[in-house]
């Protein structure tokens, strides 16, 4: 089973969109190349919205575009890379970002603070690394595909403990049944695998 099947077998059946053949056109365009299949595949069926309530991905006919949000993102890291740069900060932007040759790709973000991008390292776009800016102090590289990223990202929400998510001093102050509450309406511990549209 390919990564992009395990995750949409996670995340259950998206609802019925009518994906056009020309949606991608102004971003790829934009971008100078395809996008990866996967990527296309997952916002096709999926359209805008949060993977867990966590990580966001935006489609180009989506209430927030993809391309408005790529040029707005790609602008933002570009000027903070040049401010930085001054300093001799490579370890923290050690990557341009587009529409700089080999630059980032922005496709999302994740409610930690980390912006996801593409790394065009390779002339096939389905072999190209996801770089993940943490913070904007450093980046971390996944050597894969989006969908298999997207998969490692819910099956890490999956793997928590119990009490995720709540202050350690405020377990000694909580009874066990209103631990047990917390975790029944998911504010704590395990995220449930799901994908909310917006």
């Amino acid at each position: 089973m390919s990564s992009l099947s395990e995750l949409q077998a996670l995340l259950g059946e998206p609802v019925g969109r009518q994906p056009s053949p020309d949606d991608w056109y102004e971003v790829e365009q934009y971008v100078s190349s395809a996008l990866p299949n996967d990527f296309k595949a997952f916002l096709n069926a999926y359209g805008s919205g949060a993977i867990c309530g966590e990580l966001v991905v935006f489609h180009p006919r989506g209430s927030s575009p993809l391309l408005e949000r790529m040029r707005k993102t790609h602008q933002t890291f570009t000027e903070h890379r040049d401010k930085t740069l001054g300093f001799g900060d490579f370890e923290h932007v050690p990557y341009p970002f587009h529409p700089e040759s080999g630059g980032l790709i922005s496709w999302g973000y994740d409610h930690s603070g980390d912006e996801h991008f593409f790394l065009p390292c390779d002339p096939d776009p389905d072999r190209w690394k996801i770089v993940t800016m943490v913070h904007e102090e450093g980046c971390e590289t996944f050597d894969g595909p989006f969908s298999a990223f997207a998969l490692a990202f819910v099956r890490r929400l999956l793997d928590v403990d119990r009490y995720h998510g709540i202050d350690p001093q405020a377990l000694e102050y909580l009874e066990p049944e209103d631990l047990e509450e917390l975790v029944a309406t998911g504010e704590i511990g395990p995220v449930q695998p799901s994908f909310e549209p917006f």
